[in-house]
């Protein structure tokens, strides 16, 4: 049986700039299109705030295993762990209970910067803009991970901005 992957779906803007006030900071309507085809069958791995703003509900066909530092979260339809260590070891064993392949962790800013370490593929929408916001993602190392797709996409009619999206791979180590 082949390893579930680990990867990370984020859009962020030239900046850095992942969120502002516990939403995103556009509206691209494009992504996220992109993102529900990406994710769809998928268990997703998000932090509490991000989870909040999507309204604390989940999202239709994906399994959802919320990160929470506290014990008694609590709400229907999800899982929850008080560890993205943990919470990675549940989705994981979700995706080989429903046939997915991969574990998609989709933020917010600290799960993304502890999950960078232990991702196998990131799926980047560069939003060619810089904005003001709160909360970013970390620095791609480029030693660490090779761009191997890239394709740019106009801004589409419910979209702010045009974007580039980007597929990165893990490098081998050697």
């Amino acid at each position: 049986m082949a390893p579930i992957k680990i990867v990370i779906i984020v859009a962020v803007a030239e900046n850095g700039i992942i969120g502002r006030d516990g939403d995103m900071p556009w509206k691209l309507s494009t992504d996220l299109k992109r993102f529900k085809a990406l994710s769809m069958g998928k268990p997703l791995v998000m932090g509490r705030k991000t989870f909040e703003s999507v309204g604390s509900k989940p999202l239709p066909g994906r399994p959802h295993i919320i990160v929470s530092r506290s014990q008694g979260f609590d709400m229907p339809g999800v899982e929850s762990a008080t560890t993205l260590e943990g919470a990675l070891e549940r989705a994981k064993v979700i995706a080989r209970d429903t046939g997915a392949d991969e574990v998609c962790v989709v933020g917010g800013g600290e799960i993304y910067r502890q999950a960078l370490g232990l991702a196998e593929m990131l799926h980047v929408t560069h939003v060619e803009t810089v904005v003001d916001g709160d909360t970013s993602f970390p620095q791609i190392d480029p030693h660490a991970f090779e761009l191997i797709e890239e394709t740019s996409v106009p801004a589409g009619e419910k979209d702010n901005f045009p974007t580039r999206y980007a597929i990165y791979r893990r490098r081998s180590v050697r």
